[in-house]
């Protein structure tokens, strides 16, 4: 069961977050292809050989997902600008995506739902791609003049802004994992790509601020990494692996610079005069974005760095076998107030879970069990003094979960892929009850 809406403050913000690529459908209206096309395009690379040229057709239906957010009972919605719809060729402005974005906000207004804007969700143009995406330094003022070009058009309406979602995934995910586009496997990619993306980060921000924007922020994702047993070298695993992924991006937004862990194994393939570049990088931001999901145990291990890897956890997992662990968002949202941003206003930007549908697709308790937990442990961190200001669930509706593919269900709401029919699930009726209470 959920808590009642009383256990938050009446200015908390209530909403649910989705992404461009992984709704709107790529095949519609002037986009251009990404490097998550591409991807796409290569056998092997997406679980269920499925693609994001239709995804959920919110290019065409966002009237009737509107609907289900304000009937939800729902005070905001977080959705992102494509970057290879705003700019097919990653120079040229695409009018009929502007002008789609200008119908989806004013949408969003006549229902009374505040816009939270994110420029960029992963959807690079895969001509910018072709000329070395995050590895080129040149991305950073390329991006700059993208999110200006946006909220020149969007800004008089929305209610805040953040740059970038998840560069953990941006860089490391991607070009070192290799799970997401463009799907390397390259230290010196990944570590030139975990840079510049913050590169772009500060630039979009003094680009924004000088074209009046406000309430700009970055949405970083953090998962507990924690030693599969006593050992020094599962200790020393999880260590390197929480600095990669929880302190990396964080310190160096804060001004506090890159961890040493990292640093350790990163270093030698950085960029040269890298350290010239963090004043800018540490641009004020007004709030933070904060994204949670599960934990992550690490085992020992030899070879090249990092040299840790992931061992299987005991607790109760979702479909993409995610570890439930709610208490973890309690821990890093007082980790980050204490640590990193002060009294800095918190917003967790996306926090939610996969579960496979059922022969009743709207039967959904564990993930009613889900939130609920963790809203109450959003809760128990306001209680211990972290400014927390909002909670955006992932997602509203079932999409295109990146290399999973269309197998993943996020969402509140179920869609059937073949007929585009939405419908509502428990977890959505258990929002609108407490938010109507």
């Amino acid at each position: 069961m959920l808590p009642d809406r009383s256990a938050f403050p009446p200015d908390f913000v209530f909403g649910v977050a989705t992404s461009a690529y992984q709704i709107e459908g790529s095949r519609h209206g002037g986009a251009g292809p990404s490097h998550w096309d591409t991807l796409a395009a290569t056998p092997g690379t997406i679980a269920d050989g499925s693609n994001a040229g239709l995804a959920c057709d919110h290019y065409h239906l966002w009237p009737q997902d509107l609907d289900l957010i304000r009937d939800g009972g729902f005070g905001a919605y977080r959705f992102s600008t494509s970057w290879a719809r705003v700019m097919p060729d990653g120079a040229t402005v695409n009018p009929q995506a502007m002008d789609f974005y200008d119908r989806l906000v004013d949408g969003m207004l006549e229902r009374g739902l505040a816009p939270y804007l994110t420029c960029y969700h992963w959807d690079l143009p895969a001509a910018l791609s072709d000329t070395g995406g995050w590895q080129n330094r040149d991305i950073a003022a390329r991006f700059g003049d993208y999110c200006t070009l946006i909220h020149t058009r969007l800004g008089d309406r929305v209610a805040s802004t953040a740059t970038l979602n998840e560069p953990w995934c941006i860089a490391w995910l991607s070009h070192f994992l290799g799970h997401h586009a463009p799907g390397l496997r390259d230290i010196r990619a990944a570590a030139r790509a975990m840079h510049h993306a913050l590169l772009a980060h500060g630039t979009a921000m003094q680009a924004l601020r000088a074209n009046g924007a406000r309430n700009l922020g970055i949405v970083l994702n953090f998962e507990t990494a924690q030693p599969a047993d006593d050992g020094p070298a599962a200790v020393r695993a999880a260590e390197v692996q929480d600095a990669i992924y929880n302190q990396w991006f964080i310190r160096a937004v804060a001004g506090q610079g890159y961890p040493q862990a990292a640093l350790d194994g990163l270093e030698p393939h950085l960029p040269q005069g890298w350290q010239d570049d963090m004043d800018l990088i540490a641009q004020p931001i007004d709030w933070l974005g904060v994204n949670y999901y599960t934990r992550r145990l690490y085992a020992g291990g030899t070879g090249l760095w990092p040299q840790g890897h992931a061992a299987e956890g005991p607790l109760p997992k979702t479909q993409m076998d995610w570890e439930i662990r709610p208490e973890g968002l309690e821990e890093f949202l007082i980790r980050l107030s204490r640590d990193h941003v002060g009294g800095l206003p918190i917003i967790v930007t996306e926090n939610g879970m996969a579960e496979a549908a059922g022969d009743d697709v709207t039967d959904d308790p564990r993930r009613v069990a889900f939130i609920g937990d963790h809203l109450r442990a959003a809760r128990a961190a306001m209680d211990q003094g972290v400014n927390l200001k909002g909670f955006f669930y992932w997602s509203l509706l079932d999409n295109f979960e990146w290399a999973w593919g269309l197998g993943p269900r996020f969402g509140l709401v179920h869609v059937d892929y073949d007929t585009m029919a939405r419908t509502p699930k428990a977890s959505w009726h258990a929002f609108r009850a407490m938010l109507a209470r």
